[in-house]
């Protein structure tokens, strides 16, 4: 005779620990999920710190596949030798408390003690990771009560797991981060799991932490209130905030992950506060005929500085800008007075799509001001890029770009290389020293602006301008610049790295 305890239990039915097939499966899909948004959503809190560069995004995605090694690894193995049940609910209930306190934690010790914030960005993606992927195992030893029956129930429920991490991506990049500030998503998923946990331990009867973990998720919400580092908008790409100036009545700064990207004076768009537009400005002031109108395509829109006051002192001009974030693009027009008869066309679109669009010819000017945060956007800055600029530009167009740059200016030479790769004639402005105008002056780095053209640019009248801005800048061309830019590599869309070369910050005995 056979005992009832050692009768098989198929898949349909509720096994010896009365977890059902549906249970099991909402278990796995929703922690699987729930891996894959905090790890998209950590990339959006480390940019304003770190720079949405290709260094950071391969870090995130190291420590979440970490995390679900060794969360797979330790679930299974723990899952041989305590009781499941016993499992779920803290595996649940602690990675939402986790969760929920993360966006306080990370920018407060950002803001405090930056030299912590990759241990403990590490922390906050490792340890409810980890604990979320071991629901898999967990939940499959329960489920497991033949083994005729393991290769249906090990397949079905890793295919589950793969289907919600899809779920968890898709939703969060197309759908919550357009939608909700980041601290809400990680708030709102810590309040799932928690509840999950409780939902968990109703139904076993087991762990009983769930009032704890409830007050740590109050916690984590009332704590990002006060915590630095918040957003007067979180857009699809950026933390974003307007500040007044306390000098100037129309004065507003755009700053986009922690970084100053624009300053707009909404009274009077003659005005440029920054060292670069002033740059820029001179440059194409010394180009083109006083005050005549212009064909103009601008790469990033930032707050629309530039194409502003190509539509106050040349009118006529007709700019058409590339802006990739909708959300930028918002800010413009509701708090720093974009009108829509001031002659500028904003288009939501990446930049080198924007390129394409644009007939041969067509532009007397493009101007290149992209950036992500600390970071610059690779294909935008390659041969491939630059033939394209070079096609819808007229004969006598120009092309003049901000670069950004520290250390030994690595980025900025290879790019300067690979425009004189494209163009006739190429020139370089900036401060004597990192231009290599001053060698016995320590370069600081930052803004540069290159101009490139296949007609020759009144260097001198530029200069005047440059001057009469009072900028300090000089303009580095021929032999000189053919010395600054040395061996320096081109960049092509084959290869391109940029994120590499880049050193977004000065070192810090120098700033």
């Amino acid at each position: 005779m056979t005992s009832s305890s050692s009768l098989p239990v198929t898949e349909g039915t509720p096994g010896s620990y009365g977890l059902g097939p549906r249970a099991a499966a909402v278990l796995v899909f929703g922690a699987s999920a729930a891996v894959l948004v905090v790890e998209i959503v950590a990339l959006r809190l480390l940019a304003p710190y770190l720079g949405l560069t290709l260094e950071t995004s391969t870090m995130v995605i190291g420590i979440a596949l970490t995390a679900i090694a060794v969360g797979s690894w330790l679930g299974g193995r723990i899952a041989d030798q305590v009781d499941p049940r016993r499992l779920i609910g803290p595996s649940l209930g602690v990675s939402g408390a986790v969760v929920a306190l993360t966006p306080a934690v990370l920018r407060t010790t950002a803001e405090w003690a930056a030299p912590l914030l990759l241990l403990i960005a590490a922390l906050t993606i490792l340890v409810p990771g980890a604990l979320l992927s071991a629901v898999t195992p967990i939940v499959t030893k329960l489920r497991l009560t033949s083994l005729a029956e393991t290769g249906t129930v090990v397949g079905r429920l890793s295919g589950v797991g793969t289907v919600g991490a899809i779920v968890g991506t898709v939703l969060t990049g197309f759908v919550l981060v357009s939608r909700l500030p980041v601290s809400g998503i990680l708030i709102g998923l810590g309040t799932l799991l928690v509840v999950g946990s409780a939902l968990v331990e109703w139904r076993t009867r087991g762990w009983s932490g769930t009032p704890a973990l409830t007050l740590v998720v109050v916690a984590g919400g009332l704590a990002t209130t006060v915590a630095p580092g918040g957003c007067d908008a979180e857009t699809r790409y950026h933390c974003a905030r307007v500040l007044a100036d306390p000098d100037r009545a129309g004065g507003r700064t755009l700053v986009l992950d922690g970084v100053r990207h624009s300053y707009v004076d909404i009274d009077d768009p003659t005005f440029l506060k920054f060292a670069y537009v002033r740059a820029i400005a001179s440059v194409v002031d010394a180009a083109f005929p006083e005050g005549e109108p212009l064909a103009a395509h601008h790469l990033g829109g930032g707050g629309l500085t530039f194409p502003r006051y190509l539509a106050a002192t040349r009118p006529g001009t007709r700019s058409l800008v590339s802006e990739i974030d909708s959300g930028v693009v918002r800010i413009d027009r509701d708090q720093l007075g974009l009108r829509s008869a001031a002659g500028i066309d904003v288009r939501t679109e990446d930049g080198r799509i924007g390129l394409r669009r644009l007939d041969a010819g067509s532009r007397d000017l493009v101007v290149g001001d992209a950036f992500g945060g600390v970071s610059v956007p690779w294909h935008l800055t390659t041969v491939e890029a630059m033939t394209d600029v070079q096609r819808v530009l007229d004969e006598d167009g120009l092309y003049v770009a901000n670069l950004l740059d520290h250390g030994g200016l690595a980025f900025a030479r290879a790019e300067v290389a690979t425009l004189s790769e494209t163009f006739e004639h190429v020139a370089l402005v900036g401060e004597p020293a990192d231009i290599g105008l001053d060698p016995t002056a320590g370069s600081d780095g930052g803004n540069l602006v290159v101009l490139a053209a296949d007609r020759p640019v009144d260097l001198r009248a530029a200069q005047e301008a440059l001057d009469a801005r009072k900028t300090g800048w000089k303009i580095a061309t021929g032999d000189d610049l053919t010395t600054w830019t040395g061996d320096a590599q081109l960049l092509t869309d084959d290869y391109a790295p940029v994120d590499q070369l880049l050193e977004p910050y000065s070192p810090p005995a120098r700033r």
